[in-house]
Order: structure tokens, then sequence, then C-alpha cells
């Protein structure tokens, strides 16, 4: 039951680390290229740096949409299979 537990937890885990990681990516580098940009140019403006990382990562969100919940539905279709043998 233990093992079952951890293992449950563990592919949770690794489950939403798979899931965040490509916005997380995205944002990042869009990050980086703006402060690079903006260290180039000597603008230091907030809204600059701001507002390409919100678009990025909208527009990220909408590209591996359709994969993220794949993998979701997976997983929650898994774990729900698993049930009975979890309450042994």
């Amino acid at each position: 039951m233990d093992s079952a537990v951890l293992h449950l937890a563990q592919k949770s885990i690794s489950i939403a680390l798979i899931l965040c990681a490509p916005v997380l990516i995205v944002g990042l580098v869009v990050g980086l290229l703006v402060s690079i940009f903006q260290a180039a140019t000597q603008i230091q403006e907030a809204t600059i740096s701001f507002v390409p990382k919100i678009i990025a990562v909208v527009l990220s969100g909408v590209f591996f949409g359709p994969w993220m919940l794949k993998m979701l539905v997976g997983f929650s279709r898994d774990l729900l299979l698993s049930i009975p043998q979890l309450v042994r």
C-alpha cells in the first residue's frame, strides 16, 4: 500500500512538471530575449518586459494546450482505473 501511494505521488509530481515545463520554458526564453534587448538598447520600461512574456505564455498555452490536456486526461484515466488496486 505504501509503495502504491509513493508511486502515485511520484507520478503526479512528474506529470505536473512535464505539463508546466513548455509554458515556463517559453516564458523564460522570451524574458531572456527581452532582457538582452533592453540591455542592448538601454530601454528600461517595465511594460516592454511584461507584455511580450504574457503574450508568449498565452500563445504557448494555446499551442501546447491539446497535448497538455491529452496527458492530463490519460493520467486521470489511469488513476481512476487503478482505484480497485489501491483500495485493496
